[in-house]
C-alpha cells in the first residue's frame, strides 16, 4: 500500500541558520509528498512574528505542494500569505483554539472574497456544549473537568461578559457543576445575538 508521507518543518534552527530550502529539497528528493513550513525558526519557539519570505523561497525551490503555517489568524491573513508566497494552502494552529468556525470563515473568504456571517451566541453554545460532552465522555470525570477549563477559556474569547463566569467554571470540580455554570451563562443571553469579538472575517 502506498501511503503519502508529509513533512512539517520550521525555517531553520535559528535566524542565522535558515536552511529550510536545503531541507525542503532533500525532503522532495526523498519522496516527501507535501511540505508544511512554519514561518519561525526552532530557536524562536512561538516568540515574535512568523516570517513567510522563507516559506516563499521553499515554494519556489520544490515541485511538491507547500503549505504555510504560523500567525494565520484571519481569512484576510490567509489570503495575503497565499498571494504573497504562492503556496498551495495554509495550516491553522492556535487560531482554531475555541474558534472552530475559522475554517468555515477562511474557506468562504478564499472562495468568494467576502466575509461570512458572524457566529452567533446560539451557535457558540451548541458547539461548546457538544465539545464539553465529548471531552467528559473521552477523559472521564476528573480529567475531563480539568482539560475542559482551557477550552472554556478559549471559547470565552468569543463570548460577552465571560470573564465573570471564568472563575466559577474553573472552580468547578465535577462535570455536572461545570455544565450547570455554562448553561446558566447562556440562559442569561439572547440566543441569536452575535458573540463578542465575532467578526465577519
Amino acid at each position: 500500500v502506498s501511503v503519502p508521507v508529509t513533512l512539517k518543518m520550521r525555517t531553520g534552527w535559528d535566524t542565522r541558520q535558515r536552511n529550510a530550502v536545503t531541507v525542503a529539497r532533500i525532503a522532495e528528493q526523498s519522496g516527501i509528498a507535501m511540505l508544511v513550513v512554519h514561518g519561525r525558526t526552532r530557536a524562536c519557539g512561538f516568540a515574535g512574528m512568523a516570517e513567510h519570505t522563507t516559506v516563499a523561497a521553499v515554494k519556489r525551490a520544490v515541485q511538491i505542494p507547500v503549505v504555510a503555517n504560523g500567525d494565520i489568524a484571519t481569512p484576510q491573513q490567509a489570503a495575503a500569505i497565499m498571494s504573497g508566497t504562492g503556496v498551495d494552502g495554509v495550516m491553522i494552529g492556535r487560531a482554531a483554539w475555541g474558534n472552530p468556525w475559522i475554517f468555515r470563515e477562511l474557506s468562504h473568504y478564499l472562495r468568494t472574497g467576502t466575509p461570512v456571517a458572524p457566529v452567533t451566541t446560539a451557535e457558540v453554545r451548541h458547539t461548546l456544549l457538544d465539545h464539553l460532552h465529548r471531552l467528559y465522555e473521552f477523559y472521564g470525570e476528573y480529567l475531563g473537568v480539568r482539560i475542559a477549563r482551557k477550552h472554556l477559556g478559549w471559547y470565552g474569547k468569543k463570548l460577552r461578559d465571560w470573564s465573570a463566569f471564568r472563575a466559577l467554571v474553573n472552580g468547578a470540580e465535577t462535570t455536572r457543576d461545570q455544565m450547570r455554570i455554562v448553561h446558566e451563562y447562556f440562559l442569561a443571553r439572547i440566543d441569536h445575538e452575535p458573540a463578542a469579538g465575532a467578526c465577519a472575517a
